[in-house]
């Protein structure tokens, strides 16, 4: 069973990361525009977020292919190589979205505030180390640490990305980094 249908057939762990990752495999719709890799890779749509963003796996083969991310404002990065990947990165470093940098500094401000939102919008105290650790463990996945992610998340938007640039399909423009270096 590949992990996508792994995910999709846990409950808890369904819930657990399309609320904490903001990562939904149950919806794959087609993204705000139509777009192609430059370099006329194949595209495919698996997953989306709740702002219109889409995951997409790039080239040909299964789910150890890239992950690319598209935002629906025109941004997009390279995120794991293998939805594997993706998945330890989402269970990690959920606030990814607001590391433009990718720094542990700037993701432990992140954390803060992701933290303080989640247990408003729950009305509860998060563990979220403990809840993440179970729906790793339902998945036979192993959390790397923050630090370890945001490395592993750098290696991948810097070292590989540029060879994933993701263009607008019609006019041709490229859409922007999400991370700066």
């Amino acid at each position: 069973m590949s992990l996508l249908d792994a995910l999709r057939a846990n409950p808890d762990a369904l819930d657990h990361l399309i609320w904490h990752g903001d990562f939904d495999p149950t919806r794959s719709y087609d993204h705000v525009e139509e777009v192609v890799l430059a370099s006329g890779a194949a595209l495919e749509r698996f997953a989306k977020d709740n702002a219109g963003g889409t995951y997409f796996l790039c080239g040909e083969g299964g789910e150890e292919r890239p992950v690319l991310f598209a935002d629906s404002e025109g941004g997009a990065a390279l995120l794991a190589v293998g939805v594997p990947e993706l998945v330890r990165l989402l269970l990690a470093v959920p606030w990814w979205r607001d590391c433009h940098r990718l720094t542990e500094e700037e993701s432990a401000n992140a954390a803060a505030e992701y933290l303080e939102m989640a247990e408003e919008s729950l009305e509860r105290d998060l563990d979220l180390p403990a809840e993440r650790d179970a729906v790793a463990a339902a998945l036979g996945l192993e959390v790397p640490s923050e630090a370890e992610a945001l490395a592993r998340l750098r290696e991948v938007a810097f070292g590989l990305g540029p060879s994933f640039v993701l263009l607008n399909a019609e006019e041709g423009g490229a859409y922007e980094p999400l991370f700066r270096a």
